[in-house]
């Protein structure tokens, strides 16, 4: 299955639509830092406390297919649109049909030299929550699988 690739712009019109959910990849750090208002955060990767890498979720399928039926039209969306484009190809192993991964993601992708080359959510200024997001939080929804 071919994932579906749009940009921040086009991500933004599918949510004042209101017919998309937005599901925010990205660790709880990051997402409590700032995120799309709506966003569910399920992260795909977690920084392991003792190694301090980035380890894979184990998880993140069980959560989302707890929480997100498989018809849900999903946009899914990181810091730059790469672990998002991994989720996404993990969730289509899972039966989920209708995804997009949302290239530049958050915080845009930049060269080198520090120049954009694909704005983000976060450098376009379009609304942003911060804190855990209540019951759209990756705590909430463990609690709610527990």
């Amino acid at each position: 299955m071919t994932i579906a690739q749009i940009t921040p712009e086009e991500t933004k019109r599918l949510l004042d639509a209101g017919n998309v959910l937005y599901l925010d990849v990205r660790t709880v750090p990051e997402f409590v830092g700032g995120h799309p208002p709506s966003a569910l955060n399920i992260p795909v990767a977690e920084i392991n406390a003792h190694s301090g890498q980035m380890e894979f979720n184990e998880r993140f399928i069980g959560l989302a297919m707890a929480h997100i039926p498989r018809e849900t039209r999903l946009v899914v969306g990181c810091r730059t649109g790469g672990r998002s484009q991994t989720a996404c190809e993990m969730l289509a192993e899972a039966g989920y049909r209708n995804l997009s991964n949302v290239v530049g993601g958050f915080a845009g992708i930049t060269d080198a030299h520090g120049q954009i080359e694909q704005e983000g959510w976060s450098t376009l200024g379009y609304p942003i929550e911060r804190g855990e997001g209540g019951s759209k939080s990756y705590a909430c929804l463990l609690a709610k699988s527990s």
